[in-house]
């Protein structure tokens, strides 16, 4: 079977730091019904936890009682939010999948979810489609969004989005879908390895002139410990949006924002 011939590939990517309490929910809700969209692998990359989240996916693993196959890494050291997700991109090229979903192992998104934003990849309707969880009318605090982050969210958003001249409802949420070939088109393993990675990997995608699309998810706030430190974050997220802009202006150069299409002035 040729490359025109054979099925799309999905390869599941959960990102997990200290997630005994949620993993094993995460992996089983995982939808059996992807497998009618895509050849379908789940890979989960531990980061270095000290508690059981490596030791109960590997039970998992073992029993088999998956829809489908289960790859369990562990980072021996603990490479950051952003580092950790390089890892798991990098093998997703390395083995054509042609769609990488990323969810976190915490439960904050629902993977039930996944056929419906992968949809457009398959549809070849968009090259990355990110989960918002502003779309949707007062849904962020229904879910239990505190109204500090929620704002937070919106007013960060918004100076994104004037710096970047785009138009999205956030830049801020962890649920995302890539295809690989647009992974391939930006230099993602130059960006940052904390948190603001997704904030530079959006930034990147527009660069690139990438098509991202945003389709409307659930709000779920449970008992996960936020690692975030919020002033941080904001932080180093205007300081790289202010540096994409900059670039832009010609005023400075760096490499992870040299992703434009040859031939675009």
């Amino acid at each position: 079977m040729n490359d025109e011939e054979r099925r799309p590939r999905l390869l599941v990517f959960i990102v997990a730091y200290e997630a005994e309490a949620t993993i094993e929910q995460v992996l089983r809700r995982i939808p059996a019904s992807l497998a009618a969209l895509a050849e379908v692998e789940i890979l989960l990359i531990d980061d270095a936890s000290s508690d059981r989240t490596v030791a109960l996916a590997d039970a998992m693993r073992r029993a088999g009682t998956l829809p489908f196959p289960l790859e369990v890494r562990a980072n021996p050291v603990n490479q950051g939010y952003g580092g950790n997700q390089k890892i798991g991109f990098r093998l997703a090229i390395e083995r054509r999948s042609d769609i990488v979903a990323l969810i976190h192992g915490d439960g904050q998104y629902a993977p039930e979810l996944l056929p419906t934003l992968v949809r457009p990849l398959l549809d070849g309707a968009a090259d990355a489609v990110m989960g918002s969880r502003i779309m949707t009318r007062g849904g962020a605090r229904r879910g239990g969004m505190p109204l500090y982050k929620l704002v937070g969210n919106r007013v960060l958003t918004a100076l994104q989005n004037r710096l970047l001249g785009a138009r999205l409802s956030e830049y801020h949420s962890g649920y995302r879908l890539y295809g690989t070939a647009a992974l391939w088109r930006i230099p993602f393993e130059l960006a940052a390895d904390g948190f603001h990675f997704d904030t530079e990997i959006i930034i990147q995608l527009l660069i690139a002139g990438q098509r991202i699309l945003e389709l409307p998810i659930p709000t779920f706030y449970g008992d996960e410990i936020s690692r975030v430190d919020g002033l941080n974050y904001a932080w180093n997220v205007l300081r790289s949006s202010l540096l994409a802009r900059a670039q832009a202006l010609g005023f400075v150069h760096d490499p992870k924002f040299d992703c434009r299409p040859a031939g675009d002035g």
